[in-house]
């Protein structure tokens, strides 16, 4: 079985080697047929405290760490890094 790969944004940094990541999921709602949108908290293990809040991230699937962590992240997506461009660009 593949390991599964989402991407989110990092909500919490605080705790060592550990972040929260919030993934939005689009679903249709099965009566209603409405696009509705679930999110999802997963704790993933971060080895050099690399990443802060506001960060967007990919995480995959891991053999379990602790308790909680059971992800690990694998590449960050750009996120909030904008503003460390030059003012040319703004």
């Amino acid at each position: 079985m593949p390991k599964r790969i989402l991407s989110g944004i990092v909500v919490s940094a605080n705790a060592n080697k550990t972040i929260i990541v919030n993934v939005t999921r689009r679903i249709k709602h099965k009566l209603y047929k409405k696009i509705i949108r679930q999110t999802k908290k997963y704790h993933a293990h971060d080895e050099n405290n690399v990443y802060k809040i506001g960060d967007s991230v990919s995480i995959i699937e891991s053999k379990p760490i602790s308790k909680l962590k059971k992800w690990k992240v694998i590449s960050s997506d750009g996120g909030s890094s904008w503003y460390k461009c030059s003012p040319s660009f703004l």
